[in-house]
């Protein structure tokens, strides 16, 4: 039976968002404000919200899409023919904080509104629209689907069988990142709003670009090193071996190997001496020449053990590698239901359970649990109501009406590699001041992990463009943490600060006395967030992880790929870029609280929670039915035809989708099969999936005469959803992100001029600028040391000589001479 849905202090409570329109990504954004009490009303047509049929579907009919997406939420029922419709739909805006527009993806029968008339009525509006590609640009009025955009983001092509074709996911991959990107930039717009700022905030989003969040690392590896990457094979990806999942005695592991130390613990804990000492196999990318040889040795003793078994192993010897669970794996999984990753959740007559919040704020939690609503069910809500404006301020100087909406935030990032970097990253680029903390002797790993004498006399690690991508618009300071004067500078540091960020494992800070419990004490404002893999509780909090391991340990391989397969991987580290963008919406609702009542709290986010919504429906339709999930390949529950079909040339692939009857016939006539057009039998999608062979056959045949560019096009024409499947190296000169302006120049020491991808959310024309380049090790440390905590030269210099603080990379030779000496 489900039970109340628990309301402890809801933090957004005094807000009022409503929805129009029908987009995954407009729902998804909706969803999370509804998530921290907010009241959300979603403007339905008398038909219902399209996604309400989407699949997955329970035994009763309902979406597991939908619930996911619209859990506690009401529903408002506005019909496009009522003369009043008008009139209603207005004053229901009127009276709104923040308005997520979906219509472009899909009007949804929608009144047709004047949305500036409206906004010059309402004075501090907050409005976020969605689009498939942005307002302008060559794609802009193309036909998509969910699958078209992730293949031209290049999401695709890099996955699945050598030889083809490339293995692409169920839908809403897209409108989930799009739909954080949506909440990031109304939360902020709040924030600046609490401040002062009483600016009319206009967003425009654009979904294809806010999917390039996954496909920017490999983008700018491309750029730094050329076409190296290509697709090898299921559960394979450049640029490191092995990273993939593994069949053992009993169920599947995800493994991950990136530093020198990984693998020889991997070689050591499966005893394959002579893979662990063998010079040409030291770096991930060297083994990639060797996979098959090495797969022959390692496979076999993997079947030896159970995967719980190898994971226990692993935690000893702190390699990234974890269990593969399946969706019913996830339901029963006590910590998951502990924390909230799965709740309760009640369908019209249905019970079952979904994916609940990932933004684990622990003075002011999210919903566990709600009810989803049927076509016109009001909610009830909480009574908090206040303007945005009425709450605790911040010093008068930092108001700027016309900044960025974070101005006057400051942050302090311990975190490394891609999801902290990308949080804090996200936060910089709204114009939050970030003080990047590294140390000489443990620099942040994604400026390379070599640390061989050569790599660091040609500082090789102000090279890589991987780090620059992640940290722009940063200040740089280097402290040793490992020392007293380090941590007591770093305290200073966050004594002054609003927002702490770290992607350790759970216990790093706390040891070195750095933990939420000592800097609260000096800042009790300070919001603090540990981006642990698994939080900082349960038996998997020690568990070592990269963005590879969140995807493998969150559900959502069982469901990719062919049935009787492996479980199927997308993306090389998926869960960086996705958990990045949720730790930043979480420091944005812990920020609004500590605004309004001037009191901060820890956040406990566990990234791989942060994975698992593109596995809820999923999970809710087999909590109802029981039944396991069907894998669908390249094809789709719902659209017929859809996949991914080989076009003219070497490896060359355009996915192409029919979302609905008149879409069908426009393909069926393009390809020359005006007979399927006008066959009435064939207008729905489960009558064409009797011939579903057939049909593909016939598109591909079609597809194979032409360059997928040009396929697209003549498929775009007839308004037709289709993308090519894009290489990341393709989108630095991608017609339709140069149109936009979306690779900016920066120039930086050390590398010179270079390209950065701006953000996917627009408040104007153009997009946000990039004000500064990445730092350099140790870039700014006198002018945060002297200008911020007010040290002397003196007090530098001294800290220099005991390396304390320092701008070159300490070797690892040095490191162990150190670490020698201090024993002594």
């Amino acid at each position: 039976m489900i039970r109340k849905v628990e309301r402890s202090t809801e933090v957004l409570s005094h807000l009022r968002v409503l929805e129009i329109g029908s987009s995954a990504a407009a729902s998804y954004c909706a969803r999370l404000f509804s998530d921290f009490g907010a009241n959300v009303q979603k403007v339905e047509c008398p038909a219902g919200d399209p996604i309400r049929r989407s699949a997955p579907l329970t035994p009763g009919g309902q979406s597991g899409w939908f619930a996911f997406l619209n859990l506690n939420k009401s529903s408002v029922v506005v019909d496009a023919t009522d003369p009043n419709a008008i009139a209603q739909l207005t004053a229901l805006i009127e009276d709104c904080d923040i308005l997520v527009d979906g219509r472009d993806i899909d009007s949804a029968d929608c009144p047709a509104i004047d949305i500036a008339a409206i906004r010059q009525r309402r004075p501090g509006l907050i409005y976020v629209e969605a689009s498939w590609f942005g307002r302008e640009g060559p794609y802009a009025r193309f036909a998509a689907t969910d699958s078209t955009i992730r293949a031209l983001a290049g999401l695709i092509k890099l996955a699945g069988p050598a030889e083809g074709p490339p293995l692409h996911a169920p839908d809403f991959q897209c409108g989930i990142l799009a739909g954080l990107w949506g909440f990031i930039a109304a939360a902020s717009s709040a924030v600046a709003g609490m401040r002062g700022v009483g600016r009319n905030w206009s967003w425009s989003l654009s979904i294809f670009e806010a999917s390039l969040a996954l496909s920017e690392y490999q983008m700018f590896e491309a750029y730094q090193r050329g076409p190296v990457m290509r697709r090898i094979g299921i559960n394979r990806f450049w640029p490191n071996f092995p990273v993939g999942i593994y069949e053992t005695k009993k169920g599947w592991l995800g493994i991950t190997t990136i530093t020198p130390a990984q693998w020889r613990a991997f070689c050591d804990m499966l005893s394959l001496s002579k893979l662990r000492d063998d010079p040409a196999m030291v770096l991930g990318a060297d083994r990639l020449q060797y996979m098959e040889q090495i797969e022959r040795q390692f496979i076999p003793r993997l079947k030896t053990r159970t995967a719980q078994e190898w994971f226990v192993e692993g935690l000893k010897r702190k390699i990234p590698i974890v269990p593969v669970p399946e969706v019913s794996d996830l339901m029963v999984d006590a910590q998951m239901k502990e924390r909230g990753a799965i709740v309760p959740v009640l369908l019209d007559q249905e019970e079952g359970l979904t994916v609940g919040s990932m933004q684990r704020l622990t003075s002011t939690p999210p919903r566990r649990g709600g009810k989803v609503p049927v076509p016109g069910e009001q909610q009830t809500i909480s009574k908090s109501r206040q303007n945005l404006t009425d709450t605790t301020t911040i010093a008068s100087d930092c108001i700027d009406a016309g900044g960025p909406p974070l101005r006057g935030v400051r942050v302090i990032d311990f975190s490394m590699g891609w999801a902290g970097p990308l949080c804090t990253r996200t936060l910089a680029d709204l114009g939050a001041d970030v003080i990047k903390i590294e140390a000489i002797q443990y620099p942040d790993w994604w400026r390379g992990v070599d640390r061989r004498p050569a790599y660091i006399e040609d500082r090789m690690y102000e090279k890589t463009a991987r780090f620059c991508m992640a940290n722009r618009n940063k200040r740089g300071i280097t402290l040793d943490l490992t020392r007293r004067q380090g941590r007591t500078l770093a305290k200073r540091l966050a004594a002054r600060a609003d927002i702490v960020v770290d992607n350790y494992s759970a216990d790093v800070l706390p040891k070195l006395g750095l933990g939420y419990d000592v800097l609260r004490k000096l800042n009790p404002r300070l919001v603090m967030m540990s981006m642990s893999a698994f939080g900082t509780k349960g038996v998997r909090r020690n568990c070592r992880a990269y963005g590879s391991t969140l995807e493998q340990g969150s559900g959502l391989p069982s469901v990719i790929g062919k049935a009787g397969g492996p479980p199927v991987m997308s993306h090389i580290a998926f869960g960086d870029a996705v958990g990045g963008l949720n730790g930043c919406a979480a420091v944005l609702v812990a920020l609004i609280h500590a605004r309004s009542v001037g009191q901060g709290q820890f956040i406990d986010l566990a990234q791989v929670e942060c994975m698992m919504p593109f596995a809820a429906p999923w999970i809710t339709v087999h909590s109802i039915a029981g039944t396991p999930p069907v894998r669908y390949g390249n094809r789709h529950p719902q659209f017929v035809p859809h996949g991914c079909f080989r076009c003219s040339g070497e490896d060359n692939w355009i996915v192409v989708a029919a979302t609905d009857a008149s879409m069908w016939q426009r393909l069926a006539a393009l390809i020359g099969r005006s007979d399927w057009a006008m066959n009435s039998s064939l207008s729905s999608a489960e009558q064409r999936r009797g011939i579903e062979d057939v049909i593909e056959s016939s598109i591909e045949s079609w597809t194979l005469t032409r360059d997928p560019d040009q396929a697209m096009s003549e498929l775009q024409a007839a308004k037709v959803a289709a993308g090519v499947a894009r290489l990341p190296i393709d989108l630095l000169n991608d017609p339709h992100l140069r149109s936009r302006g979306y690779l900016q120049e920066v120039e930086r020491a050390f590398i010179g001029l270079h390209p950065q991808p701006s953000m996917p959310i627009r408040d104007g024309e153009a997009p946000y600028a990039i004000r500064a380049p990445a730092p350099t090790l140790g870039q700014h440390n006198n002018e945060i040391l002297s200008g911020l905590l007010g040290l002397s030269d003196a007090e530098i210099a001294h800290l220099a000589r005991e390396r304390i603080v320092g701008t070159k990379m300490v070797s690892e030779a040095e490191l162990a001479n150190a670490r020698s000496a201090a024993s002594n």
